[in-house]
């Protein structure tokens, strides 16, 4: 528990200081915007020149309500100490103005911007809230979570190039791709897993392959290939499942059409894992257990 809550104030602290260098070190001395709360209050602010600090805690105050009602006591708490706590960096600390090189403003901005967003969602928290109305939407309308926040920053992006200018939405719109990038990279991990699924007539030799050579677990399925037009038997087959990370996807594919060419492979991306153990990669020396399906 108390090493768990070491991590989780450690990613928090982290992701502020970050956030907080890439707003005020890149973007806020630029007039540049980004999406989501975040991008409301740089949006606010450049209009009416009130206290960042202050605008990106009252416009993320009814997000983290809602979030203490939609997700719980805990994430709303950790969402309040990271928000406080970016607003407090950008009053105390004074981050020096790396560049005014616009391009270079929205890239590494945005970087900085989504690292900070990105660990504070790793300690189980959100500098932004728009996830969280997203996430509540998502259960009125229908919409997916990935939709909704698009069309809000379709929205915010479109009042940035009435309000402020065309180009400075552009750049803006560039600011919030890296940044959205950013966090993926950061909350998901280099390592994405992809969840592989093979039908072949050399399934054994498949199986045996996948746990040697490439040193993972797989789950075996019975299975039946396609169907009779008269209601003939069909042919059993093994189909086999395993995750991998896409660094090693290439490798796999490579390995499969040694043993047979003609192998079905369908490859799936996979959000979330738990249980199970998966040995580590060779690409990443890390010491982190990773998980799969056995």
């Amino acid at each position: 528990m108390t090493r768990n809550l070491f991590k989780h104030v450690f990613f928090i602290s982290l992701g502020v200081l970050s956030a907080g260098f890439g707003l005020k070190g890149f973007l806020l001395p630029n007039g540049f915007v980004d999406g989501g709360v975040t991008g409301i209050s740089l949006l606010v602010e450049a209009l009416t020149n009130y206290p960042l600090s202050l605008l990106i805690i009252i416009i993320n105050a009814p997000f983290i309500i809602l979030g203490y009602f939609q997700i719980g006591r805990l994430f709303a708490i950790k969402s309040v100490v990271a928000i406080a706590g970016l607003a407090l960096a950008l009053i105390v600390i004074d981050y020096p103005i790396i560049t005014s090189d616009k391009l270079l403003i929205a890239v590494f901005g945005g970087f900085f911007l989504g690292s900070g967003i990105g660990l504070t969602i790793r300690g189980g928290g959100v500098l932004d809230g728009t996830e969280v109305l997203a996430i509540y939407l998502t259960k009125k309308i229908g919409l997916t979570i990935g939709d909704l926040i698009l069309i809000f920053n379709i929205i915010i992006f479109a009042v940035a190039a009435y309000l402020l200018s065309v180009e400075t939405a552009l750049y803006s719109i560039l600011t919030y791709l890296t940044a959205s990038k950013t966090v993926n990279l950061v909350v998901e991990g280099v390592e994405e897993y992809i969840g592989v699924t093979i039908i072949s007539t050399q399934s054994e030799a498949i199986r045996i392959m996948i746990i040697e050579k490439m040193g993972k677990g797989v789950t075996i399925y019975d299975g039946k290939r396609g169907y009779g037009k008269r209601g003939e038997v069909l042919n059993k087959t093994d189909v086999i499942y395993s995750v991998i990370t896409r660094l090693e996807m290439t490798r796999l594919q490579t390995e499969i059409q040694k043993i047979d060419a003609n192998a079905f492979i369908v490859m799936n991306k996979v959000m979330d894992l738990q249980g199970g153990h998966l040995p580590k990669n060779n690409y990443f020396k890390k010491n982190k257990p990773h998980t799969t399906i056995n």
